[in-house]
């Protein structure tokens, strides 16, 4: 609700006549947030404020219908408050800040009951059913993050007399108390498991059929000592089936499939299945089959569906052609977004059998056709009254009906009738058109006052119109101004729900008014029981309705009636049952007893079953030193004399009794990391299972980094290394994605070797995975059809101050790379540094081909670089200081004795070398060039294809080659495996 400012509070006590201003703080401007009044006495009502700053609030309390009120500034800001159900002077605030508080003085004074509270989870005890009224139901976040039930009482909610009714975690925002139930989900490994508890007995397990593997569970209704439910089952995206329990919500039974959802804002879903009130135990539903949308609509709380009839005419006489089986009445079963109007269907306790809701005639359900139909016999017979949407409000129990057109434009109209919509009238309310925003009648079902209220502009302030329809009724009704109407199903059966039912209802001649004291109920008589009063038990089916016998109920090929039920333990008896139970509120008595159970059966030694072992919160992987609690679960089985004998892996071995009817955790500690098989065999002398559980202990991942070569040739193999600290061997799984693939590759080791058939920067990223533990290092590759590999080496002192890490390598490299683009005046972006792992500290230069340009010919640049290189490193120009003043230098590697030691001798045969080197290399210019300019000749295309080959011979580490190894890809490789990874992480 938004934000009202005072002057425009006002209030009325002439239903709607006249009213008065409200003045909370005389020459204060406040600002009221919301208002509740309390259910069980309208004179008290609490206002929340804020002030202009939103920094601070206060309660305005009154005990006088708002006629005066007492500012009251509390600590805290509201969210929502609740009114206790039956002691109107207790109050619980739900604050912004997740914390719950209690007043019992009407908002004086406030209590904190609790902190980290779940919004909308809060819940007064329920009359009748909870011993201490003013027990608190909540679901609250403890401080390891999970959620819990919780009870605890206004008065003291301290940690000691807190209550946690169920041992373990449950799902957020689950926790549901409604009537005689308690409902909440519990989601482990995937697999969510739903628990009740009926008139506070312990929590179970809701039985719902074996294979229906729900997605989602919605609580449609708990009326009547019964629970409907609609289940999403895993293979429905739009739909749900709708299930009926026994009185204890433990087992459920199909009654309806397929009827339609839709999902709203903040993930909230709409059931298409509305009770109808009233008279209980009718139901509309929306049941969506291939596509088409068809309403429905049951007598007997689901054991019977029918279609509804379409009426022969429409509102103007003239027929309507619409025929079963093809051709039925449907109708919208949508909630309202307005609090203030009514919904697409509308009915009301007060006004049993009187049905008034939008939809069309078809043979399916049109979402944009809402003409608008009624029944006064609770669907046998339906009528159209208007061709487009209304809301509708029912006065004097239903003696009035008032409706207002659904629309965007202003209105002065209303419609109403007196006689259940056979006839109706039209009304000015107004002289001036409105925008109609909702309708209200003052309290009482026999009220003949409403308030029509809306704007005149969408900037102008809201208008309350009174329409007072007691000035057209000059009496109150007698007996003589009612006739009677039976209760039937569309069939004409008049034992519904085991009675024979009679109601009253004005004649529509009678101008009388109803009045407070008018009842609708007229008699009731008790029908023997049939067939039909009884629906498949839990575990059994309906026949299909292509058999003859569609009240048989057939056992499901899943389900064993003559297995004991799952908490049967040795020494009691069970009942097997025949397959069909009565509707829960069928009140018929004699007949047929199809329920009738043979002789009550011992309960047998059954052995363990359904044996599982976790770890309390769900992980499978924990920490060295970290307190793991292992919980044990046995899903059937007789367990008071089963053992239980528990291997935790490490060399622990123990012996319990009755491990699975305690609850409690085992506690344990694993002081070094590695896998642990946790197994746990129960036996009895019936049998024995056994549940393995295998626990990770490792410790959390701290450092990743990949280190690849940055360039590479194409189709050349390439290794993709991990480094990992720290080093889980056998616990770490690497994810590998490569390039645009959306796919990774998955390894236990921490590298992978690939090849790239194409040019172009291409990324590579790894993620590796270690218990709750995951990392990720990304790098890009440049594949390269042509460049040139410079081998170097570096004075010994550098090898003392090796920390062998991939960052300090790369730093190293960038240093190499600045220096000998500033000697030699290589653009830095055409050199690449790169170390290699371990010792003797070494490193490869990869001088890159500046990109193309149109203009210019391929030439000998490149050769110009790599003498310039070659010089720049032969003359000891290029080194670096450390730590110390110790000043490294970086020379040429002999690749083919290994590394060579810097010093005169040394370098003197390296110049050399590269002076033949070069020799050869111009001469070969000279020579092609000549043999180019002439034409004719053949001999050049096969000195070109032997140039070619050479180029494209691959080099290793182990060829005899000095200097360079020009060529289209790379003369050395740069590669490290896993067990030289290791080598250097542990070294």
């Amino acid at each position: 609700m938004g934000k009202v400012l005072e002057s425009s509070l006002w209030r009325s006590s002439d239903f709607g006549t006249s009213y008065t201003k409200l003045t909370l703080q005389p020459g204060v401007t406040t600002v009221i947030d919301n208002f509740y009044i309390c259910p069980t006495n309208k004179k008290k009502v609490i206002l929340v404020s804020s002030s202009l700053s939103d920094r601070d609030q206060s309660l305005f309390l009154s005990v006088d219908e708002g006629a005066t009120f007492q500012k009251q500034p509390i600590p805290f800001f509201v969210d929502t408050l609740i009114f206790h159900p039956k002691e109107e002077d207790k109050v619980l605030a739900y604050t912004k800040e997740s914390k719950l508080y209690v007043s019992s003085d009407l908002g004086k004074k406030w209590t904190l009951l609790q902190e980290r509270v779940t919004k909308d989870h809060v819940f007064w005890a329920v009359s009748g059913v909870d011993a201490d009224p003013d027990l608190v139901h909540m679901e609250a976040q403890d401080l390891g993050g999970g959620f819990q039930y919780v009870t605890c009482p206004i008065h003291n909610c301290s940690e000691k007399l807190q209550a946690a009714p169920f041992a373990g975690p449950i799902d957020h925002g689950s926790l549901t108390v409604q009537d005689d139930y308690i409902f909440f989900k519990v989601t482990s490994a995937n697999r969510t498991k739903y628990y009740v508890s009926y008139r506070r007995n312990e929590f179970v397990l809701m039985k719902l059929p074996k294979y229906a593997l729900p997605k989602d569970l919605q609580i449609i209704s708990t009326d009547e000592s019964q629970v409907f439910v609609a289940v999403q089952e895993w293979y429905q995206m739009d739909t749900y089936n709708l299930y009926q329990s026994d009185p204890r919500g433990v087992r459920y039974a199909l009654v309806l499939q397929d009827v339609r959802s839709s999902r709203q804002a903040e993930e909230s879903v709409l059931i298409d299945i509305l009770e109808v009130r009233g008279v209980k135990g009718v139901f509309l539903a929306n049941q969506k089959i291939d596509g088409k949308v068809m309403t429905l609509i049951t007598y007997n709380k689901g054991r019977d569906w029918d279609y509804l009839r379409p009426p022969s005419m429409d509102m103007n006489g003239k027929p309507t052609n619409c025929k079963p089986p093809d051709c039925h009445l449907h109708l919208h079963l949508r909630w309202a977004d307005n609090p203030y109007v009514s919904g697409t269907v509308h009915t009301k306790d007060t006004a049993p059998g009187l049905i008034m809701g939008a939809g069309n005639l078809g043979s399916q359900l049109v979402e944009y056709k809402e003409e608008m139909y009624i029944t006064s016999d609770c669907g046998h017979t339906w009528r159209q009254v208007f061709e487009e949407e209304h809301h509708i409000l029912y006065l004097d129990h239903g003696g009035v009906i008032v409706a207002i057109k659904d629309t965007s434009i202003p209105l002065k109209i209303l419609k109403f009738s007196v006689d259940e919509g056979l006839t109706w009238s039209t009304h000015n309310f107004t002289s001036t058109s409105v925008f109609v925003d909702g309708l209200l009648s003052e309290p009482g079902d026999e009220t003949l006052v409403m308030t029509v209220f809306g704007h005149i502009s969408f900037r102008s302030d809201w208008e309350l119109v009174k329409v007072d329809f007691r000035p057209s009724f000059s009496r109150q009704c007698g007996e003589e101004d009612y006739s009677s109407w039976d209760l039937s199903n569309l069939q004409g059966d008049r034992c519904i729900m085991g009675q024979q039912r009679s109601f009253r209802k004005r004649k529509s001649t009678s101008w009388c008014i109803k009045g407070r004291s008018f009842t609708s109920a007229l008699t009731s008589r008790v029908c023997e029981c049939r067939d039909s009063d009884f629906l498949c038990d839990y575990g059994f089916e309906r026949s299909p309705f292509s058999e003859s016998n569609t009240n048989k109920c057939s056992a499901n090929f899943w389900f064993n009636p003559l297995s004991p039920p799952d908490d049967c333990a040795l020494g009691q008896t069970y009942t097997s049952s025949l397959g069909y139970r009565k509707v829960v509120s069928n009140v018929c008595e004699g007949g047929v007893d199809l329920q009738q159970s043979p002789a009550q059966l011992q309960c047998p030694l059954t052995p363990p079953r359904g044996l599982q072992v976790s770890i309390q919160g769900e992980a499978v992987a924990v920490r060295p030193g970290e307190d793991v609690l292992f919980v044990v679960r046995q899903e059937q089985g007789d367990v008071l004399t089963t053992k239980y004998q528990v291997d935790l892996g490490d060399g622990f071995k123990a012996m319990y009794v009755n491990l699975t009817l305690t609850g409690e955790p085992i506690r344990h500690r694993y002081e070094s990391p590695g896998i642990y098989r946790v197994s746990v065999r129960a036996e009895n002398t019936a049998g024995h299972d056994e549940a393995v559980l295998f626990v990770q202990v490792n410790s959390p991942l701290q450092a990743l980094y990949l280190e690849v070569v940055p360039v590479i040739g194409i189709n050349q193999e390439v290794n993709l290394t991990a480094v990992l600290l720290p080093l889980n061997p056998n616990l770490t799984v690497f994810y590998w994605w490569i390039g645009h693939s959306l796919q990774p590759l998955l390894s236990l080791d921490n590298s992978v070797t690939t090849r790239f058939s194409d040019t172009g920067d291409v990324r590579v990223t790894v993620q590796a995975a270690c218990g709750n533990s995951v990392l990720q290092d990304s790098r890009v590759l440049r594949v390269l059809d042509q460049f040139q590999v410079v081998p170097l080496q570096f004075s010994k002192e550098l090898d003392a101050y090796n920390p062998n890490t991939p960052e300090w390598r790369e730093d190293v490299g960038l240093v190499v790379t600045r220096l000998l683009s500033k000697e030699t005046s290589v653009p830095q972006e055409l050199l690449v540094t790169v170390l290699k792992p371990g010792l003797p500290t070494l490193a490869d230069l990869y001088v890159l081909l500046p990109p193309p340009r149109p203009t210019r010919k391929r030439s000998l640049s490149s050769d110009k670089r790599l003498a310039a290189i070659q010089q720049v490193l032969n003359a000891q120009k290029i080194s670096f200081l450390l730590r110390g003043g110790v000043r490294v230098l970086v020379a040429l590697r002999d690749t083919g004795t290994g590394a060579e030691q810097l010093g005169g001798g040394g370098g003197y045969w390296a110049v050399v070398v590269l002076f033949v080197i070069g020799l050869f290399a111009a001469g070969a210019f000279i020579l092609y060039n000549f043999i180019r300019k002439r034409p004719g000749r053949t001999v050049y295309a096969q000195m070109h294809n032997e140039k070619e080959q050479e180029m494209t011979s691959p080099v290793s580490h182990s060829e005899d080659v000095q200097g360079t190894a020009p060529g289209n890809h790379s003369g050395v490789v740069l590669s490290i495996n896993s067990r030289e990874m290791h080598s250097y992480l542990v070294s």
